[in-house]
C-alpha cells in the first residue's frame, strides 16, 4: 500500500463502480449518480464545529479514492480536519438533501505569507457534477477573505485541478517560490515520492505546484 501525502490537493473520485464502508450513521454504500437522475443541488459553505460529524466520512472517501487510485494523496489527519472547521478554514458541501458531498481546507504558513489550499475531496457518487470547481472556487474565495495578502499555493497532478487554478488565476512555480516553513515540508516525508522531492534539493517533484499572487492579479480582483 502506498503512503499518503496530506499536502497535495487532487479531485478525488472512485472509479464508476467505486463504493466505500463507513461505520457512520450514514449508508454504508454509496453509489454514482446515474445520469438519468435529476442533476442534484448542492449548498457549498464555509465548514463549523457542527460539521465535524462529517470527518470520519471525510477521511475514509479519501483513503478510498486514493487507494483506488494508486496515488499518494490524502485529505490530512482527522484532527488536522477537525482544528481546520473549528477555526472556519475549511469549505464542506451538501446534496439539497443533506448528504455530504465534498470538502476542502485551507492552512497558513509563516504568519499569513503563504496559505495553501489542500485536501480537495468528492464524494464518488457526485463526480462529474461541476462540484469541484464549485469548491475550488469557495476555499480560494475563503484564502482571500481571510488572508486576502497571503500567497496562495497548491500542488496537484490531476490536469483538471490545473485548468481550475489556472481559471482562478494560478500559475505553475518552482518550489522555491513557496513557504520556506520545515513544518509544511516535514508532511512530504509521507510521501513516496519523498526521496524525488529531496533528490531534487526540494525544487520541485511529480506534482505541479501552481501559485495565485494577490499582487499579479490585483487588476483581476
Amino acid at each position: 500500500m502506498k503512503i499518503i501525502n496530506p499536502l497535495i490537493d487532487p479531485i478525488i473520485t472512485l472509479n464508476k463502480r467505486g463504493f466505500f464502508y463507513s461505520s457512520s450513521s450514514q449508508s454504508s454504500k454509496k453509489l454514482p449518480v446515474d445520469a438519468s437522475e435529476q442533476p442534484v443541488d448542492f449548498d457549498v459553505v464555509r465548514a463549523r464545529s457542527s460539521h465535524t460529524f462529517w470527518i470520519r466520512q471525510i477521511c475514509e472517501v479519501t483513503l478510498s479514492s486514493a487507494i483506488a487510485q494508486g496515488n499518494s494523496v490524502s485529505g490530512g489527519s482527522p484532527e488536522l480536519l477537525e482544528t481546520r472547521m473549528k477555526k472556519g478554514e475549511a469549505v464542506i458541501a451538501f446534496t439539497s438533501d443533506g448528504r455530504w458531498a465534498g470538502f476542502s481546507f485551507i492552512s497558513a504558513w509563516e504568519n499569513g505569507k503563504y496559505v495553501s489550499n489542500s485536501g480537495l475531496i468528492v464524494a464518488p457518487e457526485f463526480r462529474h457534477t461541476g462540484l469541484a470547481k464549485r469548491i475550488k472556487r469557495k476555499i480560494f474565495e475563503l484564502s482571500r477573505e481571510k488572508y486576502p495578502d497571503a500567497l496562495i499555493f497548491s500542488f496537484t497532478s490531476v490536469l483538471a485541478v490545473m485548468k481550475i487554478n489556472h481559471q482562478l488565476g494560478f500559475e505553475p512555480v518552482t518550489f522555491s517560490e513557496l513557504t520556506s516553513d520545515d513544518l509544511f515540508w516535514e508532511n512530504c516525508k509521507t510521501c513516496v515520492n519523498c526521496t524525488i522531492l529531496n533528490n531534487k534539493e526540494r525544487k520541485n517533484c511529480l506534482c505541479t505546484a501552481m501559485l495565485y499572487d494577490p499582487k499579479s492579479n490585483s487588476s483581476c480582483s
